[in-house]
This record gives structure tokens, C-alpha cells and sequence, in this order.
């Protein structure tokens, strides 16, 4: 019967948002009420329930996240985006435009959130498309791949670091799987299958052509580049570190401490303040606005994802954790293959990357526990299913279709289908590491 009603919830919850189009966070908290009541928890704890799982999930994440934002938004105020477009355009001229492209994506795509990442890219897009004269989505589409991976791969970005905290995972681990599996995955979906897409007619918006910014007033390469990576080098040496340095040396310790998630964006943002802000002749006052402006952003992406904690409290308290558990133990399914299948079905329900990810996990977590299943991998695979199919119930969809000025029908012929081969790539991948390891 427990499980009937958390179907039911999750079904609502679909509904609310979708049909009823009611904002995400508020959807959370009733279906974490309406759900509460159905399942017997006693009135007086429902409350303390939400509270509890909004407080567990933020209180990992909100370092991470705000600082990834601010670090992100002053890489693309600052133009170290653009320098890092540009000098990648040089180094592999006009017959690797697309590798460029990829490779630009991949980089601009680890510190900028997907929708900032996007918009920053399209006056690249489209001065490729002009200059050489190249179908618009043969030339856009892989780019976008790598964003849309490294957004659903890659901690420190907003779904795979919640799952992370879900999982109980390790950040610089599942930061280097990560890689190993989104590398295979950006080359399939992007430069191969955009190769299949040359005859579709997108004329580009005449508003969206692209004005030269000065390259005098841009940050070097090396500068631009060193500061967009920080976060990623810093954890890969912790990490690495960690494996190097005995238990018991006296610079364990430190090196436990340096590798925490949280510290390593606050010292990498403190750096970056003064390479691309301060050394660039910004103002402390305008570093500042870039970063409350990038706040503002992310606020009710914070929102949704302690919704989605004060679900998984809710299930967890009321114990049908445990009853699900116990029935899905009984399938021959893998539990890498549920994560995915879970979080496919509510992305495509749902539409939102995020929220089918952080909802998939709270109802995997407690299956994990005796598993055997590493915890990075099981992030990896359920950020993988979060990206299945977007279509019409999500904005990158329409930000896709406006931008490149194609038809519903070419837009799910390219878009859609990419988005679908992430998806299963990234699933493959998480099984051959599965193996491997």
C-alpha cells in the first residue's frame, strides 16, 4: 500500500507541476504534506520532517553551489569564456571547427551553469556559422553537448553535487569518473551524430549576429583558462593526493581538509577574485554585484532542491524506504540500471534535469546500503538518466528552438535525440566503469 501511495505522490507532484504549473519548491512541500499524511506519520513530525531534510540537503551543498555560481558568472562577465572560445578556435583552425568547439564546451561548461553556459556560447555558434558558412546545428550542437554533459555529469554543478550529498559520495571521485565516462559520451552524442544533421534548415536570426569584443579588454589565455579550472585542478590533486600521502602522515590531515568540496570552491573563487576581477581593473564594488546577481540566479534552484530533501525525509521517516527496498531487491535489475531508469521516467515526466535526479535519488538511497554499488557511480548514473529526451516540458528545449530557429520537429530530431544519446551513453560508460573497477 506504501508503495501505491508514493506513486501516487510522484504522480501529483508530475501533475502540479506540468499541468498546474505550480513553482517546483511550492509542488515539493505539499506532495512532502500530502505524502506525510497518507503514509501515517503522526501530524506533529511532518513539519520537523520537512525542515529537517530541507536543512540536511542545503546545509552540504550551499557553499558549493553559490560559489560555483559566483565563480562561474565572473568567468563569463570578466570574458575569460570568450578568450578561451577564441584561443581554442586558433589552436585547432577551420577543419577541426568542431573538435574546437567541443573542447571549448567541455572547458567553458565545468564552471558556468548550463543556461549561463549557453547564452555565453551562441556569439560563437553563430560567427562559426558565418564565417564559414556551416549549417547552424552542425556546428552548435556539439558544443551544447558538452555543456549539457558536464551539467549532469560533473560536480560542482548543482544536480550531480546533490547527489553526491545524497549518496554520501566522494566529490573528487566521482569529479574524475566523471570525466573518464563524459569524454566518450560529448564525442558520440556531439561530433558523430551532429554529422547527421547537415540537412537540417535553420537560418540564423539576423539578431543574433555576433559583435567582435575588443581583444585588448579580454583576459589571457592561460589566465583564462587557469581560473576557469581552478575548482577541477584543486580537487583532482587533493584527490590524487589522498591516495599518494600514507593514513598516517602528518599531512593527511591537511590534505582531507584541503579536499573538501566547500574549500576548495572558497579558496578557488578567492583566487579568481583577484585573476579575473581585480588584475582585470574591476572594482571590488562590480566583483561584487557579479557575484549577488549570480546568487539571484540560483536562488530557487537551491529552493527545489531542499524540496526534493524534505521528500526524501519524508519517505525515510515514514519508512517505506525500507519497504521499497525490500521489493526492488526482489528484481533482476541492476541497481545502476534503476537509478538511470527512475530518473529517466521523471525527467521526461518532469522536464527538469535537476529535479528528476535529487527525486530518483531519494528513492534509491536507501537501496545503496549493503549493495555493493559505489556511490560515485550510482551519481554518475542517475545524472546520466536525469538528461533523457527533453522535449516540450523543458526550457533548454525551447531555449534550443529559438536560438536555432528550427521546427518542433527538427527540434526533437536534433535536440531532443542528443540529449537521448547522452543519456545512454553516459549509462554504458557507468557499467563498463562498473566492471572495471
Amino acid at each position: 500500500m506504501s508503495i501505491i501511495i508514493v506513486s501516487f505522490c510522484i504522480i501529483v507532484l508530475i501533475l502540479l507541476i506540468t499541468q498546474f504549473k505550480v513553482n517546483a519548491f511550492l509542488a515539493f512541500l505539499l506532495i512532502c504534506i500530502l505524502a506525510g499524511f497518507l503514509l501515517g506519520i503522526d501530524s506533529t513530525k511532518i513539519v520537523g520532517s520537512i525542515q529537517k531534510g530541507i536543512g540536511d540537503m542545503l546545509g552540504s551543498l550551499v557553499i558549493v553551489i553559490v560559489s560555483g555560481a559566483m565563480l562561474g558568472k565572473l568567468v563569463a562577465e570578466s570574458g575569460a569564456a570568450e578568450r578561451i572560445a577564441s584561443g581554442m578556435m586558433r589552436l585547432f583552425g577551420e577543419r577541426y571547427i568542431q573538435w574546437a568547439l567541443v573542447v571549448t564546451g567541455f572547458v567553458i561548461g565545468i564552471p558556468l551553469f548550463y543556461n549561463v553556459g549557453f547564452v555565453l556560447v551562441m556569439p560563437l555558434v553563430f560567427s562559426v556559422v558565418y564565417r564559414y558558412k556551416l549549417p547552424s546545428i552542425y556546428v552548435g550542437l556539439p558544443i551544447l553537448t558538452a555543456l549539457s554533459v558536464t551539467h549532469g555529469f560533473l560536480p560542482p554543478h548543482p544536480s550531480p553535487a546533490g547527489l553526491v550529498s545524497q549518496f554520501d559520495a566522494d566529490m573528487g571521485k566521482t569529479l574524475l569518473y566523471g570525466i573518464l565516462i563524459a569524454i566518450p559520451t560529448v564525442i558520440i552524442a556531439g561530433p558523430i551524430f551532429s554529422k547527421t544533421l547537415r540537412r537540417i534548415n535553420a537560418p540564423m536570426l539576423k539578431t543574433f549576429k555576433p559583435s567582435d569584443t575588443p581583444e585588448d579588454q579580454l583576459p589571457g589565455l592561460t589566465n583564462s583558462l587557469i581560473s576557469a579550472l581552478l575548482p577541477v585542478i584543486l580537487l583532482t590533486i587533493t584527490t590524487v593526493l589522498t591516495y599518494i600521502i600514507p593514513p598516517y602522515s602528518p599531512l593527511s590531515k591537511t590534505i582531507l581538509f584541503l579536499s573538501d568540496p566547500a574549500l576548495v570552491l572558497l579558496l578557488s573563487l578567492f583566487i579568481v577574485t583577484f585573476t579575473l576581477g581585480i588584475n582585470m581593473k574591476m572594482s571590488m564594488k562590480k566583483i561584487m554585484d557579479i557575484y549577488s546577481d549570480s546568487v539571484k540566479d540560483i536562488a530557487m534552484l537551491l529552493l527545489i532542491m531542499s524540496g526534493a530533501g524534505a521528500l526524501k525525509e519524508i519517505l525515510i521517516v515514514s519508512g517505506v524506504s525500507m519497504e521499497i527496498a525490500g521489493l526492488l531487491n526482489g528484481l533482476n535489475v541492476h541497481l545502476l540500471v534503476l537509478g538511470w531508469l527512475l530518473a529517466s521516467v521523471i525527467r521526461v515526466c518532469l522536464g527538469s534535469a535537476t529535479v528528476a535526479g535529487l527525486t530518483a535519488a531519494g528513492i534509491v538511497a536507501p537501496l545503496l546500503n549493503g549493495s555493493g554499488v559505489d556511490p560515485n557511480l550510482m551519481v554518475l548514473s542517475i545524472g546520466a538518466g536525469s538528461l533523457m529526451f527533453s522535449h516540450i516540458n523543458d526550457a533548454g528545449f525551447w531555449l534550443f528552438k529559438e536560438y536555432f530557429n528550427t521546427s518542433i520537429r527538427d527540434t526533437i530530431k536534433s535536440w531532443s535525440m542528443m540529449e537521448s544519446i547522452v543519456a545512454v551513453s553516459g549509462l554504458v560508460g557507468v557499467l563498463i566503469l562498473n566492471y572495471i573497477i
